[in-house]
C-alpha cells in the first residue's frame, strides 16, 4: 500500500483542526458549551468539505437524528481519497466554555475500514507509553500495572503520575492507584489529550486509567498507533439496548480490544490543535487581526510526528511581529 493518502492529507488535516480551534477559541470562557461545540463543528465541517476526500464519518457528533453536523454516517467531499473519519470538533466543551486547560480540536482519518466504528458507550481504558506497550493488561490489577509501568520506565511507582477522569465511578480505582504508590492527576474532561500526553515523553504523566467515551478511545488509538504507545479498551454496556447494539455491530462485551483492533488502518492521519493551553499543546493566542495555533499532526505509514506552530492573519491588513 502506498503512502499517497497520508502524504496528500497530513498537512491538510492540520488545517482542519486549526480551523475548528480558531472558531471555538472566540467562545472560550463564555460559559456556553453548546455554542463552543457548534462553532468548532461548523468550521471543521466546512474545512473537511474542501479536502480531496470522499469521506464517511464513523465517529462523530451522534446519530443523524441527534446531531445536525458531522453525524455518524455522514458523507463529506467528492475527492479521490476514500477515507473513514473520526472527529471530536471540541474535546472538552465544558472546560473550553469555562476557560480551563486542555480543550482541543481533534480528528483522525484512515483508509476505509481503518478505524473501528465504536458504539457511543463507555469504555474501560488503559493507556501506557511506548516502553510499557505489550506488557500491561486490563485484566491485571491496578497495582500490577503500576509496577510494570514503573519498571518499564526505570522508575519507582512513587515517580509515576497517572491521569484519570474525576468521576465518582473512579473512587475505588483512584484509591488503588494511590495504594500502589503512584500519584493521581484528576481531570474534568478530555481523555484524548490525556492519552496523547501519555504517548509523548516529557509531559509529566505516565499512564491513563479509568472509563470514558468509547469514540474517544478510537481517536486515542489512532494517535497511540502513530506514537508507538498502547491503548487497551473494554466496551461497557449500560443496558440491554446497548447489548443489542453491540451484537448488531459485532462488538464483544468483556473482550479487551487492542490498539491495532481499534485502529487497524495502515494509513492513518491524526491531528489535534489546542484551543485552551494544556499539558501538551498551547491554546489559541489571539492578537489584533489574527491568532496563533499549536498543532500536533502525525501519520502512521509516513512515520512523521510534527508539532506545528502557525500564525494566522485573519484580517486583510493585519500586522504582527513574529516571536519565537
Amino acid at each position: 500500500m502506498t503512502h499517497n493518502m497520508e502524504h496528500a492529507l497530513v498537512l491538510e488535516t492540520a488545517r482542519v483542526t486549526e480551523s475548528a480551534a480558531l472558531a471555538a477559541s472566540r467562545l472560550v470562557g463564555m460559559g456556553d458549551k453548546n455554542a463552543v461545540d457548534g462553532a468548532g463543528t461548523e468550521a471543521m465541517r466546512e474545512m473537511l468539505g474542501s479536502l480531496d476526500i470522499t469521506g464517511t464519518v464513523v465517529i462523530g457528533e451522534g446519530e443523524m437524528d441527534e446531531a445536525p453536523m458531522l453525524y455518524i454516517g455522514e458523507q463529506l467531499g467528492q475527492g479521490q481519497y476514500e477515507v473513514d473519519i473520526a472527529v471530536d470538533p471540541v474535546e472538552g466543551t465544558s472546560v473550553t466554555a469555562k476557560g480551563l486547560p486542555n480543550g482541543i480540536a481533534v480528528i483522525a482519518l484512515s483508509e476505509k475500514g481503518g478505524l473501528m466504528h465504536a458504539p457511543d458507550c463507555y469504555m474501560d481504558k488503559l493507556v501506557v507509553p511506548p516502553p510499557a506497550a505489550g506488557k500491561v493488561s486490563l485484566d491485571y490489577s491496578v497495582a500490577e500495572n503500576v509496577r510494570i509501568i514503573a519498571q518499564s520506565l526505570d522508575r519507582d511507582p512513587e515517580d509515576l503520575l497517572i491521569t484519570i477522569l474525576d468521576r465518582e465511578r473512579h473512587a475505588e480505582k483512584i484509591r488503588q492507584i494511590r495504594e500502589a504508590g503512584a500519584r493521581v492527576k484528576l481531570i474534568g474532561d478530555g481523555d484524548v489529550i490525556a492519552s496523547l500526553a501519555v504517548g509523548v515523553r516529557g509531559s509529566g504523566v505516565h499512564a491513563l486509567m479509568g472509563s470514558g467515551g468509547a469514540p474517544e478511545g478510537v481517536l486515542s488509538a489512532a494517535a497511540m498507533k502513530c506514537l508507538g504507545a498502547e491503548i487497551q479498551g473494554r466496551f461497557l454496556p449500560e443496558d440491554d439496548a446497548m447489548r443489542e447494539r453491540f451484537a448488531s455491530m459485532g462488538v464483544e462485551e468483556g473482550r479487551i480490544y487492542t490498539t491495532e483492533e481499534l485502529a487497524p488502518g495502515q494509513q492513518i492521519v491524526f491531528s489535534a490543535t489546542g484551543i485552551t493551553s494544556g499539558d501538551l499543546l498551547s491554546g489559541v493566542r489571539r492578537f489584533g487581526g489574527g491568532a496563533r495555533t499549536h498543532t500536533l499532526v502525525m501519520g502512521y505509514a509516513t512515520r512523521v510526528v510534527r508539532f506545528i506552530d502557525s500564525v494566522h492573519l485573519e484580517e486583510d491588513h493585519a500586522r504582527v511581529t513574529i516571536r519565537i
